[in-house]
């Protein structure tokens, strides 16, 4: 099991960085997912995002990134979830997974990606082009 990196960041993400760092001479699959912050949710039009995260995010996010990597022995594991203002196109999760086989590193990603989702206390505010706006992710 090897977390190579997990981090939050308030600066742009990379998703060629977490190839590269995810990858190594094992591995002949890296699978790559960026979440990029999209125009609309729900119906409305969203003008940008901002995401904001609790201390302990950081911490929560090693943790994930390591029980998904001992659940799926022989992967190598890069995440990182930006914080602050976003634009529409922006990188708000890149994370990365290699492996020797596809088959793996897609699984090991897919359930990366879901419990960053589901356990990491990152929020994300929604402004709508109306001029509304709304939390999402709020406990």
């Amino acid at each position: 099991m090897t977390v190579v990196h997990t981090g939050i960041s308030e600066t742009p993400l990379d998703p060629a960085r977490a190839e590269a760092e995810a990858w190594d001479e094992a591995a002949g699959a890296v699978v790559v997912f960026s979440g990029i912050v999209r125009n609309h949710d729900g119906g409305h039009d969203v003008d940008r995002l901002s995401y904001t995260a609790h201390p302990s995010a950081a911490e929560t996010l090693q943790k994930v990134a390591e029980q998904t990597a001992s659940s799926h022995p022989g992967v190598r594991i890069w995440a990182e979830h930006r914080v602050g203002p976003l634009k529409i196109g922006d990188h708000a999760l890149v994370a990365a997974v290699a492996s020797a086989h596809r088959a793996e590193a897609f699984a090991a990603c897919a359930d990366l990606v879901e419990t960053i989702k589901a356990q990491v206390p990152i929020w994300k505010e929604q402004f709508f082009a109306d001029g509304s706006k709304e939390w999402v992710g709020l406990p």
